[in-house]
């Protein structure tokens, strides 16, 4: 999926800007649901290098590896640091609350509607693709990582 595909290049921007090296054995594919999440956080959380962090591709899969984490005995943000994507409104109710990427779903909306009634005139919109601004929502599952 198109949208999955940005979320990596982000993922990989990040780390790079930081200058931290991309390890693509860390870097999982799945779907964007609770299971997908919890079966590749066990996966990565039983490496014997296991991450300080994980941001995954949506709120549903960090929930599925913030139930990884505590199956494993880890402690969240003290073990692991978890970050989602879509600052669903469970992000905020789940203990501890969930950092997140927050899009502009109601700007989305209103951009694409703007489209579809563009198009529906016999208007070319004057850009196909529009890239909206995110933010990151920083709450109780992430710290920085301990000294070593």
């Amino acid at each position: 999926m198109l949208c999955s595909r940005a979320r990596v290049d982000g993922y990989r921007s990040a780390l790079e800007a930081a200058d931290v090296v991309v390890d693509p054995d860390f870097v999982r594919y799945g779907d964007f649901y609770v299971q997908g999440g919890y079966g590749h956080g066990l996966d990565l959380l039983r490496r014997p290098d296991r991450p300080t962090a994980i941001f995954a591709g949506s709120d549903f899969q960090a929930l599925g590896v913030m139930r990884a984490a505590r199956e494993l005995g880890l402690s969240i943000p003290d073990d692991v640091s978890i970050v989602g994507y879509d600052d669903l409104s469970v992000s905020e109710w789940i203990g501890p609350r969930l950092t997140t990427v927050r899009q502009p779903l109601r700007e989305m909306a209103t951009t694409a509607a703007q489209m579809v009634f563009s198009l529906a005139r016999g208007e070319r919109p004057p850009n196909e693709r529009i890239d909206l601004a995110t933010e990151l929502v920083v709450r109780e599952s992430t710290c920085p990582p301990r000294p070593v």
